[in-house]
């Protein structure tokens, strides 16, 4: 891609009758060896969560009930009273679409002009979110609130996933969501007078898919914290690495119809 745009630009002195205004469209670089590698991260996370989804074991009825949430931290033990079902609906909406922000991007005429990039992008985002999250989830093996909760049936709470309380996925994923949509408009569009709008959105959104997650008996509030974060940072970190580097703006060109101008200033 910085080939292509360097010999169009030398192209332009064989026009000296044509105006030229210089301008990056694409803020990002997709470079094949940075992409490659950072999907091989991610798909090795995946596969690493998978196999040790596989290898967890589901909790015993003995074990359910030898468990006490007094034993549960005061700031996370009140997940253990909710058991919303309307919350957990709610959560699942929140979650599907988030994934689904980035499409929203094929409404201006400039992101949608490099769809191949942000997509790629976007790609890596939700596999590090999703394979750091399924890791992290089948190592810990923190028992979700309802395991506590008498109103939740037996069946729910001998399942493997009723293990798998920390972190919040639903959180991490609409978090890197959220936060990917939001850098990626600021940098398309960093003088947008809608930057802070969409950014507070993008606090926003996981925010509440946390709540919701808590209020059905799914997650602690720390599980959600932290799913929080973690998919923040991955959210706005992978495209900064793939962000272009600026060009020096102490040289300024210029060429138009009646010559042209070349200015160094130091």
């Amino acid at each position: 891609m910085a080939l292509k745009k360097n010999i169009s630009f030398f192209f332009l002195f064989l026009f000296p009758f044509v105006l030229i205004q210089a301008q990056i469209k694409n803020p990002y670089v997709c470079a094949k060896k940075k992409d490659a590698i950072i999907y091989a991260i991610g798909s090795a996370s995946l596969g690493l969560g998978y196999y040790l989804g596989i290898k967890t074991p589901s909790l015993k009825i003995e074990e359910i009930q030898l468990l006490d949430k007094n034993s549960i931290n005061r700031f996370d033990r009140i997940a253990t009273s909710y058991s919303s079902s309307w919350a957990r609906k709610g959560s699942d909406v929140f979650f599907y679409s988030a994934m689904a922000l980035p499409s929203l991007f094929v409404f201006s005429k400039r992101m949608r002009g490099n769809a191949n990039s942000i997509a790629i992008i976007y790609g890596e985002t939700l596999f590090l979110t999703v394979g750091i999250t399924a890791i992290t989830k089948k190592t810990v093996l923190r028992s979700r609130p309802f395991v506590y909760n008498s109103s939740f049936d037996i069946n729910d709470k001998t399942g493997k996933n009723a293990r798998y309380s920390f972190f919040s996925g639903h959180t991490s994923v609409v978090s890197a969501s959220s936060f990917f949509t939001a850098k990626v408009f600021a940098d398309y569009c960093p003088d947008s007078k809608w930057k802070s709008i969409v950014w507070g959105a993008a606090a926003t959104l996981p925010a509440i898919t946390g709540y919701l997650r808590v209020r059905a008996g799914k997650h602690y509030p720390t599980d959600v914290i932290i799913g929080y974060a973690v998919g923040a940072a991955i959210g706005i970190l992978v495209p900064q690495i793939h962000k272009r580097k600026k060009r020096n703006e102490n040289i300024q060109l210029s060429i138009n119809p009646t010559g042209g101008y070349l200015g160094v200033r130091f």
